[in-house]
């Protein structure tokens, strides 16, 4: 009798949870009747370099001594100064004024830029010191944080220098079934000032969103369903009366049964 009352119980209660959440909110990119299957979205997105980036630079020449000297990987006590915990750590650290410190050439001049501008710069400096200088630069610490009703909120790190929401957002594991799709927010910070943006994953109008393609250091955050609370809090005034009722039921069932 009480493996029949937990199977039950069980079932009523996934059955007064999912219920009230409606198919129109949470199916992903639904067509408007009057949209067409072709929607715009901007392929030309290129990831640019911010303070606080930490830049993995890889220097090679002709002369290989002369190469070393510029590179973590070749230099132990640049590796031993770094910090291991961070992701990254062994590399080029962008400061507060978008300047790196590059061995022999001093201060370089590398926020704002892309990693293919930041690279063609590099390689015009290091001419003056090594011949026919061949560099490899990409940002190490590309980084994006989920938050809210995901079924993994965590910090997650790239090395592609690219990531679109989507992508944090199956990174996450998904919104859960009490995510908000058409209120996902993401938080960005620009030029010192922090701005605040929603984007509505129920609509394939998200994908013109100048928010699909996400920064580095990006918050996303998906917020809880307003009726989440209310169902919840419900749920449990109703379970003890519920298992009471059942409780009875099941007693004089038994006992009709003798």
């Amino acid at each position: 009798m009480s493996r029949n009352l937990s199977l039950l119980s069980v079932a009523l209660c996934g059955a007064l949870l999912f219920s009230c959440v409606s198919q129109k909110k949470i199916v992903y990119f639904q067509q408007k009747s009057d949209t067409t299957n072709a929607i715009p979205f901007d392929t030309t997105f290129i990831t640019v370099i911010h303070p606080n980036d930490i830049l993995n630079i890889f220097v090679t020449s002709t002369n290989i001594e002369a190469s070393q000297y510029f590179n973590f990987s070749d230099r132990p006590e640049l590796m031993a100064s770094a910090n291991p915990s961070s992701p990254g750590a062994n590399g080029y650290l962008v400061d507060a004024y978008g300047f790196i410190q590059f061995p022999l050439v001093g201060a370089v001049k590398v926020g704002g830029l892309t990693s293919h501008a930041a690279h063609d710069t590099i390689v015009q400096l290091l001419s003056k010191y090594i011949g026919t200088p061949t560099v490899k630069l990409n940002i190490q610490n590309f980084k994006v944080t989920v938050l809210g009703e995901v079924n993994r909120p965590s910090i997650y790190y790239v090395s592609s220098e690219k990531m679109t929401l989507p992508d944090a957002l199956s990174l996450a594991g998904d919104m859960t079934l009490y995510g908000n799709r058409e209120n996902v927010m993401v938080i960005r910070e620009e030029n010192g000032k922090k701005s605040f943006q929603t984007v509505n994953f129920t609509s394939r109008d998200f994908f013109s969103s100048p928010y699909y393609n996400l920064h580095s250091n990006d918050i996303v955050y998906v917020e809880p369903i307003r009726g989440k609370k209310f169902q919840i809090e419900n749920w449990y005034k109703i379970l003890p009366i519920f298992l009471s009722t059942v409780s009875v039921a099941m007693v004089f069932v038994g006992i009709f049964k003798k």
